[in-house]
């Protein structure tokens, strides 16, 4: 069975709206541009959303959203490469946002094996991959396994790998106690804890002086709450136990890993710091005084980072 595209009508409201008025600035009458909003069935027969807006032309970029939240979370990005005249492309992980609410396949191989299907699905060639936290990771272990010409390019922001959780290989790891915490937070009181964490540590709003946004934590919100339970329990695994240390090491190609320095959810000593040593063409920026999501809260930094990479 071969993963199957059904198309829904181009979405005319809210971000897509903005998205549509780009696209009415800066299209000329000989270029196809489509803003899409569509599902693909993977071979599993799980219903996975993607948006895929600009050029069919054009050097895909496909961007991978952090637990527990769904392609919403790169809104800015998706916007601000489109009007650089990009394809871009978002899907809600497996179990996340409007995608089916798995209750299996809940793991990093399922998770590449989606992007690998995706990308064939929509023919993707040379396509630059950016993912932040666990998106991160599973960009690494598509990486890894992508198909020859479909990518040419990685990012890893506030990514997870090589590995969170402190074991007999990796000592100075973050207790699975902590974990343990977070599988019970959520079943006790998912609305709650999917406030606690970006009114806190995410977004760096628990600091001394940090000004914080209202509408950044109900959006975190917003996302968190689409998805399946029993999928965001079970991701919880997936990113906080998936030894990435083999997928980094097979990649050829130039990888870019963005970290902030006050990353309190993925401390960048146990992240990016060990990970750019395992990779062959890796490059590590990090930025100072920074949270765990530095393209939400600071994007006019991080999108002119990402740029630059793309264009190099």
């Amino acid at each position: 069975m071969n993963p199957t595209i059904t198309r829904r009508t181009p979405v005319t409201t809210g971000a897509a709206a903005t998205a549509l008025l780009i696209l009415n600035q800066t299209t000329d009458a000989n270029t196809e541009r489509d803003l899409i909003m569509a599902f693909f069935t993977t071979t599993d027969g799980t219903n996975i959303f993607y948006k895929d807006w600009g050029p069919r032309d054009a050097q895909p970029i496909v961007f991978h959203h952090g637990w527990p939240l769904s392609s919403d979370d790169w809104d800015n990005q998706m916007l601000h490469f489109l009007g650089q005249g990009y394809r871009v492309i978002a899907h809600d992980r497996r179990g996340h946002g409007r995608s089916d609410q798995t209750d299996t396949g809940n793991e990093m191989d399922t998770y590449a094996q989606d992007v690998v299907e995706l990308a064939r699905a929509l023919n993707l060639k040379n396509a630059i991959h950016i993912g932040h936290s666990t998106g991160g990771g599973e960009v690494a272990r598509y990486a890894a396994r992508a198909e020859a010409g479909r990518i040419s390019k990685a990012v890893l922001i506030g990514a997870v790998p090589p590995v969170m959780a402190k074991t007999e290989s990796n000592p100075d790891g973050i207790p699975l106690e902590v974990f343990d915490g977070f599988r019970a937070a959520l079943v006790a009181n998912r609305a709650q804890f999917f406030l606690d964490i970006p009114s806190g540590p995410f977004f760096g709003f628990n600091r001394e002086g940090a000004t914080v946004s209202q509408g950044q934590i109900q959006n975190w919100w917003r996302q968190g709450m689409m998805g399946g339970a029993k999928a965001q329990y079970d991701c919880i695994k997936a990113f906080s136990e998936t030894d990435f240390t083999e997928d980094l090491k097979a990649l050829t190609i130039p990888v870019l890993v963005l970290h902030g320095e006050d990353d309190q959810i993925v401390p960048i000593d146990n992240s990016a710091h060990k990970a750019i040593k395992f990779l062959r063409n890796g490059t590590l920026k990090t930025y100072p005084g920074l949270s765990h999501a530095p393209f939400a809260t600071h994007p006019e930094l991080v999108n002119a980072d990402l740029l630059a990479f793309a264009k190099a």
